[in-house]
């Protein structure tokens, strides 16, 4: 953050999974970019409980409290995504800024008429993922497949898992209307986001889904095919279902006409949770052999929340990190299709 601008005041929503963004921005110093000034929760003894954890955090019971407190320019929504275009509105109607979380929204359209709104209007709409800008791993890809002459990107192989044995709560966890197969909403998503930067459009897609330790009446075990429009195909696996120390790894593997790059992936590695490792390995021109013609570390993943960036679009810094609509919206067209396909079975188009 430039020197000498005070941190964007913020008042968090939603604190289920928003405990968690509580937790990182009031962590030891806390965030510079910005600084959590109220909490808001429908269940009033939770968010006191935090407050009281946190100390000089003001409470609110509902989103329009929010929106009316005149020194609070900015809110982190951190609601279930079913209808989350309609309270970003509501946000937008009080002139205020928005960060929020992935999945954007279950309703692509929804989602693009809220994104465009917000443009027209000047109004912020950040979320980690897929976040503004390109996250420095993405970044660090794309420039290998410039360097190295790999050609045009033909396939990917994504994975991420975790070991949850969840119980059924009520939350929109357990519906599968608002979390279709479960895995790859919630965490897979990430992964399809990528992919849509590296690959674009999708064409068709195919889902599966079972249920293998979760009580939950959603998924724990699901994987993605898809094929995209440029004819490449690709396929995203996740699950609730492993435990073997290697959670939230979102690992990559990225053919194309002339090499390949790993991120993330296999045992052995360098970075840590929120680093990333990418490595190129290309062929000799006659093909008579292969060589690691590159690896490199960067010290961010995409998915990570850019409070800086958030904090200098709020302040209309024309610098700040800004979105192509396309990458939000082509991924939840996406997650449109594959609710479609697991619960018929069937390869859905997305294109009619």
């Amino acid at each position: 953050m430039a020197v000498g601008f005070d941190p964007v005041p913020i008042v968090v929503v939603g604190l289920g999974f928003g405990r968690h963004i509580v937790d990182r921005l009031t962590r030891d110093e806390g965030n510079p970019s910005v600084r959590l000034v109220g909490v808001c929760d429908l269940d009033r003894p939770k968010a006191d409980r935090l407050a009281r954890e946190v100390g000089g955090l003001a409470v609110y019971d509902t989103l329009d409290e929010v929106l009316r407190a005149p020194n609070v320019p900015a809110i982190g929504l951190f609601t279930g995504p079913v209808r989350r275009a309609g309270l970003i509105s509501q946000i937008l109607d009080a002139g205020k800024d928005v960060i929020t979380t992935k999945p954007f929204e279950t309703d692509p359209h929804a989602a693009e008429i809220v994104l465009r709104r917000a443009v027209a209007e000047g109004r912020v709409v950040h979320m980690n993922s897929p976040g503004p800008g390109t996250a420095a791993d993405l970044r660090s890809l794309f420039d290998l497949q410039t360097k190295h002459c790999l050609g045009c990107p033909v396939a990917a192989r994504a994975d991420v898992w975790a070991h949850y044995r969840e119980k059924p709560d009520g939350r929109w966890y357990d519906d599968p209307e608002s979390c279709p197969a479960a895995p790859l909403f919630r965490l897979g998503i990430y992964l399809v986001n990528d992919l849509v930067r590296v690959f674009g459009r999708a064409r068709r897609v195919a889902a599966f889904s079972s249920r293998l330790f979760t009580k939950r009446p959603t998924a724990d075990h699901a994987q993605l095919s898809i094929e995209f429009e440029n004819g490449s195909l690709a396929n995203v696996f996740s699950s609730f279902c492993v435990r073997d120390g290697d959670a939230y790894r979102n690992s990559l593997t990225i053919n194309y006409e002339n090499g390949t790059v790993y991120r993330n992936v296999g045992p052995v590695r360098d970075a840590k949770l929120g680093k990333a490792t990418l490595s190129v390995i290309v062929s000799d021109k006659d093909e008579s052999g292969r060589a690691i013609a590159e690896t490199i570390c960067v010290d961010s993943i995409s998915g990570q929340y850019d409070w800086d960036g958030f904090a200098r679009a709020v302040r209309g810094d024309p610098a700040a990190p800004v979105y192509s609509i396309d990458h939000v919206v082509e991924p939840l067209r996406i997650v449109e299709a594959m609710s479609a396909s697991e619960k018929t079975g069937s390869v859905v188009s997305l294109n009619g």
